[in-house]
């Protein structure tokens, strides 16, 4: 196999190392702060920065245990979009978001600062395929099919795959609601007891 152009890679459990936030970001590379700041926003660092201790100076522990699953994605993924590569190999390193943050970095990151690099996605968040430019479906390590999402939307497998999502995206939003419901029904009747 023969690749041409530079390659960064990321990973569902990103390598941190003992080290300051912002030196896991730039790694090895010298440190240029509009490309840095530019970084950071991108990956949504920035509301945890206000929340870390010495902010991008904070010392990060052994494989990142002070910071959180997101956190340590996002940070494995700023590290990668600070080396300015050519080529990037993603291992879902957006499993450990939530959706809004998902949705942020998908729009930042993968349609944003890298649309015009070659990016190859390996997730199971399907809820943004409508915008690859390909996709690879796969089942039990083999290729089940492929090709651009108005094409798979003839296949049976991926339709159905499809639909399920969408349940699911409904029922989350159905038991978000419900959630809320029951919290300001509760409010309400704590306010009722007080006078």
């Amino acid at each position: 196999m023969e690749v041409n152009g530079s390659i960064a890679y990321t990973q569902q459990t990103p390598w941190i190392r003992n080290r300051i936030v912002r030196e896991n970001i730039i790694y090895n590379m010298p440190f240029d702060l509009e490309k840095y700041v530019d970084t950071v926003q991108y990956c949504e660092l920035e509301k945890d920065f206000e929340t870390l201790k010495a902010g991008d100076q904070t010392e990060i522990g052994e494989k990142g245990v002070n910071l959180s699953g997101g956190q340590k994605a996002r940070l494995g993924l700023a590290r990668a979009v600070y080396q300015d590569k050519e080529i990037y190999l993603m291992d879902d390193p957006i499993s450990a978001l939530d959706a809004h943050v998902r949705k942020q970095i998908i729009n930042n990151v993968y349609f944003g600062v890298l649309q015009d690099r070659t990016r190859i996605l390996v997730t199971h968040a399907i809820d943004f395929l409508a915008q690859a430019d390909h996709i690879i479906m796969m089942d039990q390590g083999k290729i089940s099919c492929q090709g651009s999402y108005n094409d798979l939307m003839k296949v049976k497998e991926f339709q159905d795959l499809m639909d399920l999502n969408k349940i699911n995206q409904q029922l989350k939003k159905k038991n978000t609601m419900s959630k809320v419901a029951s919290t300001m029904s509760d409010g309400l009747k704590k306010q009722k007891s007080i006078f």
